[in-house]
C-alpha cells in the first residue's frame, strides 16, 4: 500500500433520522458549522460533509439530514444501501418522538434485511429538562435493547454533539471490523 493510500481518508455515510422538530438539522449544523439555528424550517433533505479524526484515522463523513418522519426518502432512495450508520434522534420533551424512532429503526432493519445496524440513539434538547417527557433511563433501556450507544445532547448549547458522531464512527468500525476471537495455543505454519 502506498503512503498516499494509507493516509487517504475513509468515507462514511451517515443518515440522521427522527420525528419532525426533534432538532436533527440543529444537531447537524452545530456539528458541521459550529452554530445553532434557532428557527424551525422543515428540511427537505440536506447533505453535509465533515472530516473527523477517530483513532488516528481521518474520516470524511457525509451526513444526510432528512425531513422529519420521511425515512422513506432515505430508505427507498438509491443511496440507502450505502449508508454506513444511523443517528436516531428523539426529543426528551416529546414522548411520541421516542416512539417514532422505534418505527424508523424497524423500517431500517426491514429495508436492509439485517438484525442490527450501527446506530446511536440521541435524546436531543437536554436544555429543556423542565419539559422532559422521556427519562434518561428510558433512553438507556431502549439503547441496551438495541445494543446501541446513547447520549443526551443539546444542539442549542453544543453539549455532546460531537460525541454522537464519534460514537457512531466507533459503531460503524466495530460492525466493519468485528474483533477477532482470540484462539489459545500456538500457530502452526
Amino acid at each position: 500500500m502506498s503512503s498516499t493510500a494509507a493516509n487517504q481518508a475513509r468515507q462514511r455515510r451517515i443518515a440522521v433520522l427522527g420525528a419532525r422538530a426533534v432538532g436533527k438539522s440543529s444537531l447537524v449544523i452545530q456539528f458541521c458549522e459550529n452554530h445553532f439555528v434557532d428557527s424551525y424550517y422543515p428540511t427537505i433533505e440536506n447533505t453535509f460533509t465533515k472530516t473527523i479524526k477517530y483513532r488516528g484515522h481521518e474520516y470524511v463523513v457525509e451526513i444526510m439530514d432528512t425531513a422529519g418522519q420521511d425515512e422513506y426518502s432515505i430508505l427507498s432512495s438509491h443511496h440507502a444501501s450505502s449508508v454506513h450508520g444511523y443517528v436516531l434522534v428523539y426529543s426528551i420533551a416529546s414522548r411520541s418522538s421516542l416512539d417514532m424512532i422505534k418505527v424508523i429503526r424497524d423500517k431500517i432493519l426491514d429495508f436492509t434485511g439485517l438484525d442490527n445496524v450501527p446506530c446511536v440513539i440521541v435524546g436531543n434538547k437536554s436544555d429543556l429538562n423542565i419539559q422532559r417527557q422521556v427519562s434518561q433511563e428510558e433512553g438507556k433501556e431502549m439503547a441496551e435493547q438495541w445494543n446501541s450507544p446513547t447520549v443526551e445532547t443539546s444542539a442549542k448549547h453544543n453539549e455532546n454533539v460531537a460525541k454522537i458522531f464519534d460514537m457512531l464512527i466507533a459503531e460503524i468500525e466495530k460492525a466493519n471490523n468485528p474483533p477477532s476471537e482470540e484462539k489459545g495455543g500456538c500457530i502452526v505454519s
